[in-house]
């Protein structure tokens, strides 16, 4: 709500007094959300700009942002197991938060324009074909230089490629789901069930999104730590599992002063662990005398 509050500000500012491109607003992408295109049909008119709808806007999505980046951050952070000692503070995080915002936003107007470019220099088939290329090329680049910003500096650039050539041209084929779900499936769709399909999309399509991004930074870390094979039933431990073991373990010291070590017993012999099953032990075996 948010986006859209300030969407409808910044137009109320920039096409005001500009009919016809009051128009090609109305009969762009937009016509085609429910509810939404018939409101902008209706009152594209009285679309107008309003300083406070703006500001309420603005500090809304960066409220929204940013939490989206902090979260962001502490996947990427309990994904590479970094221990919560070397955890970066609230500034730089806000920091990062801010440089991630600057990035995708540059990666949006670089894929907008490259789109725009290759719909006029190309037509029919060939135009979508190059358009769905460029999208996965674009979106491999802005996923590594997002996963730059997010990833710990212990990752070095190349560790992180593999998950983004994979991510990339999965996020390709999820927009144009998406476009294709808008245009083709919602465009007739009543009031009612256009909403509720438009919110039930919109939360699958960020569900599907979130998951690719996982799966890309664990790809990353399988990878770059060669943590295969691993078993599904235990004991036995592989070295993998006890790799990604003691990784979880290390991840929990919250002190500098604090030290986490792991060891591991023989398969079978888990039960002779001290102070596991059997009670302490005593100096002799007499009782001291009352």
């Amino acid at each position: 709500m948010p986006l859209l509050l300030l969407l409808s500000t910044v137009l109320g500012f920039v096409l005001h007094g500009h009919p016809s491109v009051q128009k090609a607003v109305v009969n762009s992408a937009l016509a085609d959300f429910p509810i939404i295109g018939d409101q902008l049909r209706g009152n594209v008119h009285s679309v107008q700009g309003s300083g406070v709808a703006l500001v309420i806007g603005v500090l809304g999505l960066l409220y929204g942002a940013v939490g989206i980046a902090q979260v962001l951050q502490h996947a990427m952070a309990e994904v590479w197991n970094v221990p919560g000692v070397e955890r970066p503070g609230y500034w730089p995080r806000l920091a990062r938060s801010l440089l991630l915002f600057s990035t995708l936003a540059g990666g949006l107007l670089l894929a907008t324009a490259a789109a725009t470019l290759t719909g006029t220099a190309l037509a029919g088939l060939p135009a979508r074909v190059g358009a769905l290329v460029l999208s996965a090329l674009l979106n491999t680049a802005l996923c590594l230089a997002c996963f730059r910003i997010l990833t710990p500096s212990e990752a070095p650039i190349r560790a992180l490629v593999p998950g983004c050539v994979i991510a990339g041209p999965l996020f390709a084929v999820l927009q144009a789901f998406g476009a294709v779900l808008v245009t083709h499936q919602l465009r007739h769709a009543t009031a009612v069930y256009g909403f509720f399909a438009t919110v039930i999309g919109l939360l699958s399509w960020l569900y599907l999104a979130a998951q690719i991004t996982l799966y890309a930074a664990e790809t990353n870390v399988v990878l770059h730590r060669r943590l295969w094979p691993r078993s599904l039933l235990q004991p036995p431990l592989t070295a993998a599992d006890q790799e990604v073991l003691k990784a979880v373990a290390r991840q929990e010291e919250r002190r500098p002063e604090q030290h986490v070590d792991v060891a591991f017993t023989d398969e079978g012999n888990e039960s002779t662990r001290p102070g596991r099953h059997d009670p302490p032990s005593t100096d002799s075996g007499t009782m001291p005398d009352p």
